[in-house]
């Protein structure tokens, strides 16, 4: 099945805060960083604390840069207030380089599957899509960008789609919503 993104504002609100209401401080910022960068997991995975903190003035960035893995292409993303109120929560709290440890004596980060796990039971829990993946935080990002008015066109610079069908595909959008348009744009009459 196809990851969706969680389209239920009340339902993300929820899944967002699942591991915060457990003081699972690690797992709620893996979901908030997911949810409000628009990373692919091997990316979001791979994030070190100086990447996103600037250790000699003692505050996080604005913005920071990356390689991505899957594209090679560089990405130029800024923080928002939810990634920032997450990751500063978070950075007392940290232990080693990578903002997503693994919580073994090994330095690395958690892995793909523990991600997915983290997720999965996230939205298990609440009242999120019944096909939430790792990849419906990317996806969520990008549908609710939409519906409040973003286009298209930036958001397939965001996901570095080159194709529209793609990113049409990635926002999940439904024929209802399609269906909505068609209602709401009423030409030619009084």
């Amino acid at each position: 099945m196809t990851a969706e993104p969680i389209r239920d504002m009340k339902a993300l609100k929820e899944f967002a805060e699942h591991y915060l209401k457990r003081g699972q401080l690690r797992n709620h910022t893996l979901i908030v960083m997911g949810l409000n960068t628009a990373l692919r997991i091997s990316d979001l995975l791979s994030l070190k604390w100086e990447d996103l903190y600037d250790f000699e003035r003692n505050v996080f960035r604005e913005h920071f840069t990356l390689v991505e893995g899957k594209t090679r292409k560089t990405k130029t993303i800024a923080l928002n207030k939810a990634a920032l109120s997450a990751l500063s929560t978070y950075f007392p709290h940290r232990n080693g380089a990578f903002i997503f440890p693994n919580n073994r004596a090994s330095a690395d980060p958690i892995n793909r599957t523990q991600a997915h796990r983290i997720i999965k039971t996230a939205a298990r829990n609440n009242r999120a899509a019944i096909h939430v993946s790792c990849h419906s935080l990317r996806k969520t990002f990008g549908y609710h960008a939409w519906k409040a008015g973003v286009t298209v066109v930036l958001l397939m610079d965001i996901y570095n789609h080159s194709d529209y069908n793609i990113t049409r595909k990635y926002l999940g959008i439904s024929q209802d919503e399609l269906d909505a348009v068609y209602k709401e744009v009423v030409l030619g009459t009084k």
